[in-house]
Parts: structure tokens; C-alpha cells; sequence
């Protein structure tokens, strides 16, 4: 059988590595159009504000690695037809321009993201810049050491990252954001107001309810929003992100922002062609619907349940929750499952309560302070999401609730779970049982505090 895998980042290296460790023997070509694979773009932040020293630290594998597995790699390589009637490709090798054609058995869709770009006059100015890949955050980092004053566009996850990388290397940033808060993918707003306070705390200047609408060019750039102007040196453009699926324009169903649709084993509607990572979408527990959630967790899940799936039907895709956490000013922020407001904008009828204590006795000579806030379904009583925000580690504690999400636990089972006490690590009922008492206590007595 020959497996056709078109893009080469974090699903597609985990599709290459499953097929030929449990098919040695599979004819398997990567189509790649960068000179590079593996990139963790995640790490662009901690290289901004210079946690890391080298950005090439950030590729975990090369194509050397996948060519001495057996697969055949071509990189540079940009695939520039799809036919899936008759399975055949027309490929441009991008350093001679000659274009070949191809054919597959199974095609693996792992061509990924693309940034969102406004159309908006102004933004082919040099100094307005992009952060994703290899070469953009080298761009940056070269142009942010001759730039003082740094606006960010975008209030999501690489836009709130790269404010306090640049408020941690002592420049002047300014974050503007179109709606009512930051983070909406993943908090709800009495969280992402504690966000922004922790900002502004560190001298981010944090505008919200302002859409860019143009920019002009100076000594300075000049932002125009509908509301007002804002001035920078260097602009970074952090609006999301969009599947990079236009060769498949018209062929299998994808949703609005053009992500494939797969099924439980990461099938698209064409049987042949499989897709994993920010090419398609996710399946979310929390609502039971495909949602784009572009993460390398859930690439390199999908992209190894790809690399299973297409010698059959051998294991089904379990979904997920969405869950993300990321460092801000010595705070962890993590988040799991579904927010109210999006709950309540699906039509769950949903409700939250909010935690907020120590995190261990009172009497342990140093402590922190946490704020937890449980989603969770009125009707059912199932969990739908959490979010965490803390000084002390709570990353595993939004996986606890990712569990009991995929398990559909209820906040009784929450309330209830066994856990381990020890005054150096929680009080006797952990605070996640105490989060689900809450909500127990709100839904059956209508009592709201703690």
C-alpha cells in the first residue's frame, strides 16, 4: 500500500513514525513545502523572552529521522493538485519549479494552519509581522532587538504569550483585542479580567473592544482601530488561525473555517483520505460536535490514530477537551473542557461556580491562593470544563477534569473521587472536591458561597 502524507510538522512526523513501526514495509512519502519538520511553535514565546537561547531547539525530529525509518521525504516540495476521484497529486518541487504527478492508496492530510489575515489597507508594511512558523519567529526576534514600543493584535493564546514575553524583556507592549475580553477560547471573563489586571500589573497597555482597521506607515506605525490610534514600532498580527485545506476545496466536507471533518477514526468523508492535526477539526466531548481547536496535543494524538486507521478501523479517536495551561508572571493558568459562555451559547443549559482558597492547610508556614471555576450541565450534571489560575502547579489538576469530562463524570462523582491527603500538597477534602461540592450545594440548595 502506498500512504501519501502531505505537510510534515506534528501530525504528520507522528503518522510517518506509527505507520512504519507497525508496517515497516508501507510505501510511505512525505510531501513537505518548508525545509524543515517538527517545529514546536509553542515554544516561540519562551524563545521571545529569552527562556530558551536557541530557537532550533525546538524541532524534535529532522527528515533524516523519517527517511531512516524508510519513509521518502521531500522537502520543499508543495503539493499543488488534488484529485480524490482518481487519488492523483501534481507536486512543484520549489527549488528546480519542475512539477511531477503522484499517486496514493491512503492520503494523510497533516497540511496545518495558516495565520487569519485581515484584509485591511496597511498591512503589507514590513514591520507588520507573523508568528508561527521557524522563519517568522526568527523575524521577529531579529526585529524586535531594534524596536522598542511592540503592538500585538489579538488577545488569544499567542497573543497574551508574547505580551509578557515582551513586558519580561523590558519593552512597551500594547495588546489590542477586538472583543469584550482575552482568551475567550478557553476562560470566561471574571478570569480573563484578573488576566488583564496581571498585565497592566506589568505595564501592558491592554485595549479592548477595538477592531484594527487599517495601518500607516512613519517613523512610527500607526494603528487605526474603530475607536481610536495607537502608535508601535512593531506590529505582530495574532488573529488565529484557519486549516490550510484549499486543495481539498469541494472534494470532503469541512466546516466554516475550512477544516476537515473526520470521523472516530480520524476519517474524512472520503474513506481514503484521513486528516490529523490543525488541518481538521476535533471532536469535543464537552458538546459532541467538531470544533477547531488547533493544539500539538491534539495533533500528535490524531496524527498517530492516522497512522494506525489507514490499514482499518484499529482504534477510535476519544475526542477531546481542548486543555492548554500557559505561564504569566510566575502564575499557571490551565484550562480543560468547554466555558460557560460558550456552554450557554451552544445551548447547554449550564452554570459555573467559583472556587477561591489556599490550596493546602492554613497553618503550612507559606501557601497561595487559588481560583478555580467548575462548567458544569444543570441537567445532566456532568462536568463540561474548568479553569485554574494559580501560583502553585495546577496543570494536573485541569487533567483530573479533563478525565472526568472524557469519562462523562458528574460533579457528585467529582465531589466525591478518592484523592490523596497531605498537608504539604492539599487539605483533606482536595480542592477539587471542593469545587464539586460547591456546585452540588448551588444546584440542590441554592447555596452560592463557599
Amino acid at each position: 500500500m502506498k500512504v501519501i502524507i502531505v505537510g510534515c510538522t506534528h501530525a504528520g512526523t507522528a503518522a510517518v513514525e506509527q505507520i512504519l513501526k507497525d508496517h515497516p514495509d508501507t510505501d510511505v512519502t512525505v510531501y513537505e513545502r518548508e525545509d524543515n519538520i517538527s517545529f514546536l511553535s509553542c515554544g516561540i514565546a519562551l524563545y521571545l523572552g529569552r527562556i530558551v537561547d536557541r530557537l532550533e531547539d525546538m524541532f524534535y525530529a529532522d527528515p533524516s529521522t523519517l527517511e531512516k525509518l524508510g519513509a521518502k521525504v521531500k522537502m520543499q516540495h508543495s503539493v499543488e493538485k488534488i484529485d480524490a476521484k482518481t487519488k492523483t497529486m501534481v507536486i512543484k518541487d520549489l527549488k528546480t519549479g519542475k512539477e511531477f504527478e503522484d499517486k496514493y492508496d491512503k492520503l494523510i492530510m497533516t497540511t496545518g494552519s495558516v495565520v487569519s489575515t485581515p484584509n485591511i489597507d496597511g498591512i503589507d508594511s514590513p514591520r507588520i509581522l507573523y508568528c508561527k512558523n521557524y522563519e517568522q519567529a526568527k523575524n521577529i526576534y531579529e526585529s524586535a532587538k531594534n524596536y522598542q514600543s511592540i503592538a500585538i493584535v489579538g488577545g488569544g493564546y499567542v497573543g497574551v504569550e508574547l505580551a509578557e514575553s515582551y513586558a519580561n524583556t523590558v519593552h512597551e507592549v500594547t495588546l489590542i483585542q477586538s472583543g469584550g475580553q482575552i482568551l475567550k477560547n478557553y476562560i470566561d471573563k471574571p478570569l480573563s479580567d484578573k488576566i488583564i489586571g496581571l498585565l497592566k500589573d506589568h505595564y501592558v497597555h491592554v485595549y479592548l473592544n477595538e477592531r484594527v482597521q487599517g495601518f500607516e506607515d512613519g517613523k512610527e506605525i500607526t494603528i487605526k482601530t474603530d475607536k481610536d490610534t495607537h502608535k508601535a514600532d512593531l506590529v505582530i498580527m495574532c488573529t488565529g488561525f484557519d486549516a490550510n485545506t484549499g486543495l481539498l476545496k469541494g472534494q470532503v466536507d469541512m466546516d466554516g473555517r475550512n477544516a476537515l471533518i473526520i470521523n472516530e477514526y480520524v476519517q474524512t468523508s472520503d474513506p481514503d483520505i484521513y486528516s490529523a492535526g490543525d488541518a481538521c477539526a476535533v471532536n469535543f466531548n464537552p458538546t459532541k460536535k467538531p470544533l477547531y481547536i488547533p493544539l500539538a496535543s491534539n495533533a500528535v494524538r490524531q496524527g498517530t490514530l492516522a497512522g494506525k486507521n489507514v490499514f482499518g478501523n484499529i482504534q477510535k479517536y476519544m475526542g477531546t477537551q481542548g486543555s492548554t495551561a500557559m505561564q504569566l508572571f510566575g502564575y499557571t493558568l490551565a484550562s480543560t473542557g468547554i466555558t460557560l459562555h460558550n456552554a450557554l451559547s451552544a445551548g447547554i443549559n449550564a452554570d459555573r461556580v467559583e472556587y477561591y482558597a489556599n490550596y493546602r492547610p492554613d497553618f503550612m508556614p507559606t501557601n497561595e491562593k487559588l481560583s478555580i471555576f467548575l462548567v458544569y450541565d444543570k441537567d445532566t450534571r456532568k462536568i463540561l470544563g474548568a479553569q485554574f489560575f494559580s501560583k502553585h502547579e495546577v496543570t494536573q489538576s485541569a487533567n483530573a477534569v479533563s478525565i472526568a469530562i472524557q469519562n462523562k463524570n458528574t460533579i457528585d462523582d467529582l465531589a466525591f473521587v478518592d484523592m490523596m491527603f497531605q498537608p504539604y500538597y492539599d487539605n483533606p477534602w482536595n480542592y477539587l472536591n471542593l469545587v464539586a461540592q460547591l456546585a452540588i450545594n448551588k444546584l440542590d440548595y441554592g447555596i452560592v458561597n463557599q
